[in-house]
């Protein structure tokens, strides 16, 4: 059904109606998103009614005890949520409830479980009135979809891509090799990747193919690659005798803090793609992401080993 929209004079529409939209749309319920706000089902339904004749959109379709967003609402609904969360976010800076102290971090999965993780402490240490929101994703074009057509959810993102596929603003945070890694005891301390079962993460370039090229080397024919979505899977697998697995410098020492780790072989080929530090704009950075990005900074230009 076709919705009419009304002649509006306000520059936006109520905040109760928008209310109800932003409760409804994330419980896709009426009942639901009543109980959350303290009113009825019929109240809530009436505020989105209300909100859709002052659009001029259908937001919801409307099933036998189903509710789905349209289009329209699902491209609303990422605004309707970036201004609560500014309203939100200001209201706790203007009383002092949180003047910039939380940092939501958007973080390659691998960049933070064995880089960032192993250096808490240190992160804490230096700033202990900062309050860590870690997020993590396999890629970033899956991050990126998240946003809709509002800002990101997260202050800052670290992003495993190729030079070329970040934008101008990105800063380059750490550019590493790849070596094969596997349990000591893996294939009898022998390991040979032309027969032995090989590991990798799926959707890069510095793979298995380009590491044995960089020494004019092939895979045979009939060998095989299994391939995961991140190298957190791959490299379980491989310390825990399943295999061989490439991995990053920073992996092998992170992942050395707490199990075994074997390197059968001493070459490493620097990396196709590296790791970079995605700022805020000027405008939306905070006392939290200003100390994180110093922290990293000092960090990667420090020779500090990582504590056991």
């Amino acid at each position: 059904m076709a919705i009419r929209a009304r002649a509006q004079t306000a520059p936006f529409p109520p905040l109760a109606w928008l209310r109800a939209f932003e409760a409804a749309a994330r419980h896709l319920s009426f009942t639901q998103a009543g109980k959350e706000l303290n009113m009825t089902q019929s109240s809530i339904s009436q505020h989105v009614r209300n909100l859709e004749h002052w659009l001029g959109r259908e937001l919801f379709v409307r099933q036998t005890r189903a509710l789905a967003l349209t289009e329209a609402g699902a491209n609303y609904l990422p605004v309707v949520r970036e201004a609560f969360g500014v309203l939100a976010r200001g209201t706790r800076s203007f009383v002092g409830g949180d003047p910039g102290q939380e940092l939501r971090l958007l973080c390659n999965l691998t960049f933070a479980t064995w880089w960032l993780c192993p250096r808490l402490d240190r992160l804490m240490n230096a700033h202990p009135w900062l309050k860590l929101d870690l997020q993590t994703a396999t890629w970033g074009v899956e991050a990126i979809s998240t946003s809709g057509a509002g800002a990101p959810n997260w202050d800052l993102e670290i992003r495993f891509a190729r030079p070329q596929d970040v934008s101008a603003s990105a800063e380059l945070l750490l550019e590493d090799s790849i070596t094969p890694i596997c349990a000591p005891d893996f294939a009898d301390g022998a390991p040979d990747w032309r027969r032995d079962r090989l590991f990798d993460c799926a959707g890069t370039m510095s793979n298995w193919e380009a590491w044995l090229d960089s020494q004019g080397l092939s895979l045979p024919s009939e060998q095989v690659v299994h391939r995961a979505s991140t190298y957190v899977i791959a490299l379980t697998a491989a310390v825990t005798g399943q295999g061989l697995a490439l991995a990053h410098g920073f992996m092998i020492e992170g992942l050395a803090k707490t199990c075994a780790v074997h390197q059968p072989w001493a070459h490493r080929m620097p990396l196709f793609e590296a790791y970079f530090l995605q700022p805020p704009p000027e405008h939306r950075q905070t006392p939290a992401t200003r100390a994180f990005m110093a922290w990293i900074e000092d960090e990667m230009t420090s020779a500090a080993p990582l504590t056991a």
